[in-house]
């Protein structure tokens, strides 16, 4: 077992342990997304200094203009390793917080911003011929399509709301959830265009709606994580199938309905109290709350594109 080094004060000296205590503490605080992306970050960090760890004070602008290089001549795009810098950025600037290192401004030749993104969206076209194929004897892509609809058909939900939809979110012909992200409370009505991917995948001895979380003994999380990473492999293979302009992931889905709303002129306003942007000061330009017949029928409208 590793040595963990501290300095005088108390505090982890070296990086490695020092980012493995911030994903504990965040655990800890039920910060569970942040955390994995900080291990994230630490393991791909690790994976570049093959396991040689480095004390934070010799962490300096060569080191990370070097990392730069390697994330680079992997393929990872702009926004990506600029997403490994800004996680390490923001352990580094802790630790100068904490009065742990002197500032070497090791960031200052890296890139650390983010570009505009590219298009994630498809056409609803494209969606139409993603719905339409044939997809007999292949459960996994047809279950994939399928979440992938659902989630289309429902104004963009994100999988992992998906996953944690129960039964009883069903009343009376409304799904409700709360965003598990912003802990908005959502109410969308039922259309037959969702109860059909239901039909399709019936899941009768579990609370959960869908065949995501499907093992009441395993962890939810892992499953969800476990699934989102098979589904969009497989939708990545649809998407190739279909010779889509886009890599297909379940994010797609989520940008394909706003872009189909924006195109047929549905307010702003609506698109994003749609989809439960509550954080977007630009999207309040008429009302702070929208009647949820509005949002609704412009669903509905969306929906009878298909």
């Amino acid at each position: 077992m590793a040595m963990t080094i501290k300095t005088q004060s108390g505090k982890l000296a070296y990086l490695f342990p020092y980012m493995e205590e911030s994903v504990r503490k965040l655990r800890t605080l039920g910060k569970i997304r942040t955390a994995e992306t900080y291990q994230t970050a630490l393991s791909r960090f690790r994976r570049f200094r093959h396991g040689k760890d480095v004390r934070l004070a010799d962490i300096d602008d060569e080191l990370m203009s070097a990392y730069e290089r390697e994330l680079k001549e992997s393929g990872l795009c702009a926004n990506t390793t600029s997403f490994y810098m800004r996680i390490l950025r923001a352990v580094y600037n802790r630790a100068l917080k904490e009065g742990l290192i002197k500032d070497r401004r090791p960031f200052r030749y890296v890139y650390t911003g983010v570009d505009k993104t590219r298009k994630r969206a498809i056409d609803i076209r494209d969606v139409r011929r993603l719905a339409s194929l044939n997809l007999d004897g292949r459960p996994a892509e047809a279950l994939a399509r399928d979440l992938f609809l659902f989630s289309f058909y429902t104004r963009g939900m994100s999988f992992v709301d998906m996953a944690y939809l129960q039964k009883m979110n069903l009343h009376y012909g409304v799904l409700s959830y709360r965003r598990r992200k912003t802990g908005q409370m959502m109410f969308i009505r039922w259309e037959n265009c969702m109860q059909s991917v239901i039909d399709r995948h019936p899941v009768s001895s579990s609370p959960f709606l869908l065949p995501i979380i499907t093992s009441s003994e395993r962890d939810h999380r892992t499953q969800y994580i476990y699934m989102i990473h098979k589904v969009n492999t497989c939708l990545r293979n649809l998407g190739k199938q279909l010779n889509l302009p886009v890599p297909l992931t379940m994010y797609v889905a989520r940008h394909t309905w706003a872009s189909t709303a924006h195109r047929e002129n549905i307010p702003i306003s609506v698109i994003s109290e749609g989809m439960g942007h509550t954080s977007e000061k630009t999207t309040r330009i008429y009302l702070d709350s929208l009647d949820a017949n509005v949002i609704d029928e412009a669903n509905r409208m969306i929906l009878g594109l298909i």
